[in-house]
């Protein structure tokens, strides 16, 4: 749980750097407040600013059981995400492409995929949207 705490402590600078038009935006470790994605079978997520559940846009954190696949899907708008922690992969056109930590993403809108977290070590990902967050299966 210390190494957990260090990466999020380092991550918290990736919002910080996001930046607001109205001036700072600030969230220490301490105050992400996680809550379990509903119907997600554990996924959890810590809004940094909006509400990855409402539709405005938002800036989360998302913790993703290691070894949790999510079956063929799809967003309907780009998905850009950092991951932080553990190593997230996605498989497009049959091709699986893994992204360790330090790695970056930005999935467009439509495209249909699957994903996950690779088993060994839970994933810590950063994610923003202009709008909700949806998951459209097939």
């Amino acid at each position: 749980m210390q190494s957990f705490n260090a990466v999020l402590a380092t991550s918290s600078l990736i919002a910080c750097a996001a930046g607001a038009a109205n001036g700072l935006v600030s969230v220490p470790v301490s105050q992400l407040k996680w809550t379990e994605l509903t119907g997600s079978n554990g996924i959890m997520y810590a809004n940094v600013r909006g509400d990855l559940t409402g539709k405005a846009p938002y800036e989360a954190f998302v913790l993703f059981p290691a070894g949790r696949d999510n079956p063929t899907h799809h967003h309907t708008q780009s998905l850009p995400t950092v991951v932080v922690q553990g190593t997230f992969y996605a498989v497009i056109d049959g091709k699986r492409t893994e992204y360790p930590a330090g790695s970056f993403y930005d999935l467009p809108a439509g495209l249909v995929h699957e994903s996950g977290c690779v088993a060994g070590m839970n994933c810590l990902l950063f994610q923003y949207q202009s709008g909700g967050f949806d998951l459209v299966t097939k």
